[in-house]
């Protein structure tokens, strides 16, 4: 298979980078620490160097492994679908690879969904999940509500990057659609730099990522999402301790306001909005200090 040529992942202090073949796709992965593992995983648009303000305190007492999804960051972005289930059939690919028998994850937007399915299907390799706002994969019939008008804003840019051609071609072309995403995404204390951001809309510019990206949401809105309604509420299958963060200015938790379900406690971040690794790196941590049930961070 061909291979993207980029420029080498931005550095992070103590983090080493290489390079694990999964099945039919070459993955990077940004590793820091020595201990009990801990996988963490990005979501759209972004790649590993989101969680780069959680990294250094989880390091000091875990095997930090911080993989990009297929598509994304400096991995392999072949054609495809991009399933969810393939990125969660991946990360466990990886863990074989890496002889991890079970994990703890922290998994944000897709890399949070991912992980869901990851500990639906495979239970007994996941010790606990911290799941950053994003809607489980599973639905819950109810009356419409209000907040549900808003539903067509929140998906406006989904169903561009899901149209053949011109989603591709809106992130191909520049930043632009990656800034406007992520800042009105983000809560009102929320400070972004063009170049930060850019460091997301860069690497989607490649033309194989930019499609990549455009697969994910037009698999998720024509495929994934009717399955997911047609199949009903899967909350009770979920066996593995589950914690979901929301941020409390994120539009998603405006719209679809996730409640606590069997094995699933909810957990609101004040002022904060969709990107929690970048937005409220502590709360974050502190949060999944309680939930894990073993010290993530030892004091500095």
């Amino acid at each position: 298979m061909a291979r993207v040529n980029l420029a080498d992942p931005p550095p992070l202090r103590g983090v080493r980078h290489r390079y694990v073949d999964v099945g039919d796709v070459r993955l990077h992965v940004a590793e820091a620490g020595s201990g009990p593992p801990l996988v963490l995983v990005h979501g759209w648009p972004q790649h590993w160097w989101c969680w780069r303000r959680m990294i250094p305190a989880l390091a000091r007492t875990h095997r930090v492994l911080v993989p990009d999804l297929r598509g994304f960051g400096w991995s392999d972005a072949p054609p495809g679908s991009y399933a969810k289930s393939t990125f969660a059939d991946d990360l466990l690919a990886l863990l074989d690879a890496e002889g991890v028998d079970r994990v703890q994850l922290i998994g944000h937007d897709w890399g949070a969904y991912a992980s869901f399915l990851l500990a639906l299907e495979h239970p007994q390799r996941v010790d606990g999940l911290v799941a950053l706002d994003i809607a489980p994969p599973w639905s819950h019939r109810s009356l419409p509500r209000p907040r549900h008008l808003a539903l067509p804003l929140l998906a406006s840019y989904q169903l561009l990057l899901a149209t053949p051609v011109l989603g591709a071609a809106a992130l191909a072309r520049g930043p632009a659609l990656v800034r406007t995403v992520i800042r009105m995404g983000s809560g009102p204390e929320a400070s972004w730099t063009d170049e930060e951001i850019d460091t997301y809309a860069s690497v989607l510019q490649q033309p194989a990522r930019a499609r990549a990206s455009a697969a994910c949401y037009r698999t998720f809105l024509t495929r994934e999402l009717p399955a997911t309604v047609s199949r009903g509420d899967r909350s009770r299958e979920l066996d593995v301790p589950t914690l979901l963060v929301m941020g409390e200015a994120s539009p998603l938790r405006r719209v679809l306001d996730p409640r606590p379900r069997p094995g699933v406690r909810v957990e609101v971040i004040p002022r904060a909005g969709h990107f929690l690794p970048e937005e409220a790196p502590g709360q974050v941590l502190r949060l999944a200090d309680e939930w894990l049930g073993r010290p993530l961070r030892r004091a500095a």
